[in-house]
């Protein structure tokens, strides 16, 4: 049968000794694999829509099995800045990898698509790298089933009186339930007031998200805790990213102690 597809390229490898196997994220058939012949020869048509990020109407033939072979692509969009720049390239990555870990072969994907060329968007726009990814966790998790519980507490069900966010349980927690938590398992109301940000807000229509370094630090320990907890994939692409962001959490602490008041 001959599909044609709208699809975002979230895992590219090579197969053989010309050939590509590509995986895509469509809007109206979930993850699919497709092969592309031919594809690592110089003078190929097809190895544009190869490269990672792409974004672009993908027609292929899939018989009775798994993967299918391309026809023909128009590229829509190639996203040739995310791979020019370190710091975009990286968490791009991490994203589309993400997509592939989480959804299944052929799972109904429009809306994660939809959010995933949003991002895409988003990231090329400049803002703020961090922010939109942790943004794109919550979605993905919303999607998958294992969103966190964020406007009663987690233990008792109870509506006021939130002070927390407990990543461990996986939700909010009350001034009575606090006690029943470690510390280390917790985040401020301020993350907590995020996160509902966060489930509520849709990446096609997002703003601009300022939000404090010491806020940041917070946010990026708590999701990375929720993510390892509660949707068990450990992404190789984010090795890279915690290393990046090693650099950037002393430039942040140096700021800080600068900003403090020196004793006389």
């Amino acid at each position: 049968m001959l599909y044609r597809v709208e699809g975002i390229v979230i895992r590219s490898m090579d197969y053989g000794e010309g050939n590509k196997i590509i995986t895509l994220c469509t809007k109206t058939h979930g993850k699919t694999g497709v092969m592309v012949r031919g594809a690592k020869k110089v003078r190929s048509r097809h190895a544009a829509a190869t490269q990672l990020f792409t974004y672009g109407e993908y027609i292929y033939f899939k018989g009775m099995g798994h993967i299918g072979t391309l026809n023909g692509c128009e590229i829509l969009e190639s996203h040739h800045p995310l791979r020019e720049q370190l710091h975009l390239a990286a968490y791009a990555s991490y994203v589309v990898e993400l997509v592939d870990r989480g959804l299944q072969e052929e799972e109904a994907g429009g809306y994660m698509f939809e959010q995933l060329l949003a991002y895409l968007h988003a990231l090329k726009e400049g803002k703020d790298e961090q922010v939109l990814t942790h943004l794109f966790e919550m979605k993905l998790c919303q999607s998958v089933g294992v969103a966190p519980v964020l406007d009663t507490c987690v233990i008792c069900g109870q509506a006021e009186g939130l002070v927390a966010f407990g990543w461990r349980l996986g939700g909010a927690i009350c001034a009575k339930c606090r006690v029943r938590e470690h510390t280390k398992y917790m985040a401020p109301v301020s993350i907590l007031k995020l996160l509902t940000l966060f489930a509520r807000t849709d990446l096609r229509r997002v703003g601009n998200i300022t939000v404090k370094p010491e806020t940041k630090v917070h946010l990026r320990a708590c999701m990375r805790g929720y993510m390892d907890t509660h949707v068990g994939v450990r992404c190789k692409s984010l090795n890279f990213i915690e290393q990046m962001e090693k650099y950037d959490l002393a430039a942040i602490q140096e700021q800080v102690q600068r900003e403090e008041p020196q004793e006389e």
